[in-house]
Order: C-alpha cells, then sequence, then structure tokens
C-alpha cells in the first residue's frame, strides 16, 4: 500500500488528482499544472514535500562520518545554520542520491530523496559501524515548501515568523521544534520547513488563508527544469559521476586526504577526461520535449534525460547527456520528425527571468 503524508485529506479537500508516486500517494495538481507554475514564479506556492527521506545524524564521529560518505565536505559549513548541497556516491563514483546536509546544534541533517529510501537508509547505516554515530530516521516530520517571490511575506503572515526572512541562502534555523531553511527546488526564493507531523495539517491551512497556493508534482518538474536543477533517476543515477552530470561542483576535492566514498573512481575519470556532459537543449520549434528523445550534434549522438513544456518561456526546453565536445545547433527526434533545438548552459529561468542567451 503506498503511503500518504500527514496532509492526504489536506490534498483531497483541496480537489487534488492524487498519484502514486516513489511510493506514496501524492498530488499531480489541484485543477491546472500550469496556473501553479504560474503561481510559484509570480507571487507564492506550496508543495507538501513530506514523503523526503529525513535523517538525523549525532555523536562524536558525525562530521567524520559525513565527511567519507558525501561527496561534498561538511567541514565547510562553519557552525549551526549552515546547509550544503552534496552527492552520495558508489565506489564506481556513481550517484545513489543527491542531498542535503543540515548542521544544526549538536547534529547534522540530511535530506535524500523519497524514491532512493530503500537504497540511501541502508547504504548510510552499513557504513555508519565504523564510526560513532546514531542515524534516526525521522518519519514523525512533516515538509513543506514554500516558494515564490511572495514566499517569505506570506510565511511570515500566515506564521508569526519572521526567521526566514533572516536567513541568507542556505542558511537555516530551528525555531522550537520546527527546522526553517531558505532552500528550495524551484529556482525562486523560499523556505523549506520540517514540522512535526501534527502540525503540518494547521500549517497548511494558515498558509492557504495567508493566500498561498497548493502546487503539485507536475508544476514542482516544470520549475525544477526552468531552474535547471536535476532528478536523480533522471538526470543522474548510480550509472554516472557528478562529474558527467553537471555536478561537478558539489565534489570537495581538498583536502586531498579525504577519502570519500567513489573519490578514487572520480579521480580516475578526471584524470583521463569524461566523454559527456549534462547540458540545457532549448527548442527553437514548436513542439514539447521528453526524457529518452535522441539528440544529434555535429560530433554524435545523445539523450534527453528530461524535458517540457515551459510554462515561462513559451517553447521546449530539456537536459542532455551529449558529447563534451558537442555545442551550437542539434536535431532531436520528436514523434518521427527532426526538430531544430540549440544547446544553452542551464538554468532556463531564475527569478521568474529568461537568463540563458
Amino acid at each position: 500500500m503506498a503511503g500518504r503524508t500527514p496532509l492526504f485529506d489536506a490534498h483531497v479537500r483541496a480537489g487534488a488528482r492524487m498519484v502514486p508516486f516513489a511510493g506514496w500517494e501524492m498530488p499531480l495538481h489541484y485543477g491546472s499544472q500550469v496556473a501553479e507554475h504560474h503561481a510559484v514564479r509570480n507571487e507564492a506556492g506550496m508543495f507538501d514535500v513530506s514523503h523526503m527521506t529525513v535523517t538525523d545524524v549525532s555523536g562524536t564521529d558525525a562530521a567524520a562520518f559525513l565527511r567519507r560518505v558525501v561527496a561534498n565536505d561538511v567541514e565547510r559549513l562553519a557552525g549551526p545554520g549552515k546547509a550544503l548541497y552534496g552527492a552520495v556516491l558508489n565506489e564506481d563514483g556513481g550517484v545513489v542520491d543527491d542531498v542535503i546536509v543540515y548542521r544544526l546544534a549538536g547534529r547534522y541533517r540530511v535530506v535524500s530523496n523519497a524514491g532512493t529510501r530503500d537504497r540511501v537508509v541502508p547504504w548510510l547505516s552499513e557504513r555508519a559501524g565504523a564510526f560513532d554515530v546514531t542515524l534516526r530516521e525521522r518519519r514523525d516530520l512533516a515538509m513543506l515548501a514554500v516558494q515564490g517571490p511572495q514566499a517569505q511575506a506570506r510565511f511570515r503572515a500566515a506564521t508569526g515568523r519572521a526567521e526566514a526572512a533572516e536567513l541568507a541562502f542556505f542558511d537555516v534555523c530551528e525555531a522550537g521544534d520546527w527546522m526553517i531553511a531558505r532552500t528550495g527546488y524551484t529556482g525562486e526564493d523560499g523556505v523549506e520547513v520540517l514540522v512535526p507531523a501534527e502540525a503540518a495539517g494547521p500549517l497548511w491551512r494558515d498558509l492557504l488563508q495567508a493566500g498561498v497556493a497548493p502546487a503539485g508534482l507536475g508544476a514542482r518538474d516544470t520549475l525544477r527544469l526552468e531552474a535547471g536543477l536535476n532528478l536523480h533517476g533522471q538526470d543522474m543515477d548510480e550509472s554516472v559521476t557528478p562529474l558527467e552530470s553537471n555536478m561537478a561542483w558539489t565534489v570537495a576535492w581538498e583536502p586531498p586526504e579525504r577519502a570519500f566514498v567513489g573519490r578514487e573512481a572520480l579521480e580516475a575519470l578526471r584524470r583521463r577526461g569524461t566523454l559527456a556532459r549534462l547540458t540545457g537543449i532549448v527548442l527553437e520549434e514548436r513542439g514539447v520535449l521528453r526524457r529518452g528523445m535522441a539528440v544529434r550534434t555535429e560530433t554524435d549522438a545523445g539523450v534527453l534525460t528530461s524535458g517540457a513544456f515551459s510554462p515561462t518561456l513559451g517553447r521546449g526546453i530539456g537536459l542532455a547527456r551529449l558529447p563534451r565536445s558537442a555545442g551550437g545547433a542539434v536535431r532531436i527526434e520528436l514523434r518521427g520528425a527532426s526538430r531544430m533545438g540549440r544547446i544553452v548552459r542551464p538554468p532556463f529561468v531564475r527569478r521568474g527571468k529568461r537568463v540563458f542567451e
């Protein structure tokens, strides 16, 4: 049976179309995916992301453990109240999952994807044995993301909490039993907030009353794609490395003695050079790009890993894994026809505005 978040009944009352997703019943949309997308880009929208996996890491070796299992380096987190994005890798350098690590008072919090829970939780547990650490999966919490140019103001109006507006990007604070982070997956300003499960319903109701529109998985996908953000299982997975997934910046090579899992494989790939890269594609003709479509370049073929029609730009966009030498114009195989496109550097949209050339 699929899992249900603490907000399941609230979604049903709001008229959501519920669909199975990563073992959960989640809202695809509440009537119009496009309207929800524009609500986030122009005002404020909220997503139930309580299906995400939350793991607290504590103990005297908590930092050493995370320095071993995450390719980014938690030593970069100067103190409580900071967060970083990184990848958990296998020995071959493939991406087991992408995560955000938050440094809190006396512990760290790792948020990973719902679809990888059955791999990530055991993976971390197996490697924790060599360290003095305690791992606690927090199924007692709910998580909401409030995103958009009006997100901060409406979050404060709904909750009375001013802490979020005082945070810099990728900062985090604890306010009682709430964790509030200035993070998100849309390319807009906003917060992600973790609260006790029983507080999720009242928070959702208060945000609705403050004018925050509910948004589902459909809008979340087009928003993250416009922002050039990867989706695990599509744009990267255990078969490809961060160096081939537009995530090289998340690998902390210094200090050289930090032996994070997958380092040797990445260093070998780095020495010989990667053959592929993940980059952006813009369709120059009418049509909608979809995952799996072939992309023909001047040098060789590639494939779309993600694709959609961009509501903000009014054209097809996608992420594609292409030969590293490829550049300029491409041809995309779209329903038996060849359409013109071109390679651009993601993101496509930031803060509601087109940013590619």
